[in-house]
Order: C-alpha cells, then sequence, then structure tokens
C-alpha cells in the first residue's frame, strides 16, 4: 500500500499554514518530516496530523510552543504507555517496569518529581 506524504508547499496549503512556519517546527523538533534523495520535506499522513493538533493548540488554545513542546512529549509518552496498559503486558514484570519509567517520565516532563 502507497504511503500518503506532501511535499512541503502542498502541506503548508492543507494545513493553512506558510512554509516557513513548518520550517520553524521542524527545527525546535515539533515534527520531523522525511527527505527526499534531492532533500526535499515529505510529510507523511501522521505529520499532517500532529501538525493539525499543533496548529489547534496555537491558534484556537492559545498554547505557545514551550507549551506545545510539553504537551506533546508527554502525548509521545501516553502513546508509549498505552500498550503497556494490557492485562498481558501486567502480567510480565518487564511490561511493569517499563510502564514505571514511563509514569516517571511523565512525572518529570510534569515538573513533579
Amino acid at each position: 500500500m502507497a504511503r500518503e506524504i506532501l511535499f512541503i508547499s502542498v502541506a503548508a496549503r492543507v494545513l493553512g499554514m506558510h512554509p516557513q512556519t513548518l520550517r520553524k517546527y521542524e527545527r525546535l523538533g515539533l515534527v520531523q518530516p522525511t527527505r527526499t534523495v534531492g532533500s526535499m520535506r515529505v510529510y507523511s499522513r501522521e505529520e499532517i496530523e500532529r501538525l493539525q493538533l499543533i496548529k489547534r493548540l496555537v491558534d484556537d488554545l492559545g498554547v505557545n510552543l514551550a507549551g506545545v513542546q510539553q504537551l506533546l512529549s508527554i502525548a509521545d509518552v501516553v502513546e508509549r504507555m498505552r500498550p503497556l496498559l494490557s492485562d498481558e503486558a501486567l502480567d510480565r514484570p518487564a511490561g511493569r517496569r517499563q510502564l514505571g519509567r514511563e509514569v516517571e517520565h511523565i512525572t518529570r516532563l510534569l515538573g513533579m518529581s
């Protein structure tokens, strides 16, 4: 199955953003588009969805980019935790240890440690 990808100009148009904004978000590490052999940025469907989330956080909720970085870091940890919450994973000591490490990571990100 072919994976849908968009070049930066098309991605910017779809998102209603300037291409320079997408470049800035890449520099900040908010997104990581892949590069073609010619070094052109290409965005996957998942990256477009992440950019839509960033746009909503910034435009609709007024979150600054430092806040966006923190929220995305927390969201990434939560996504890693999801499979660790299954009964099967919780029955394994390694699964419980990994879940504990992820909880500690979120605690640090939130400044609670």
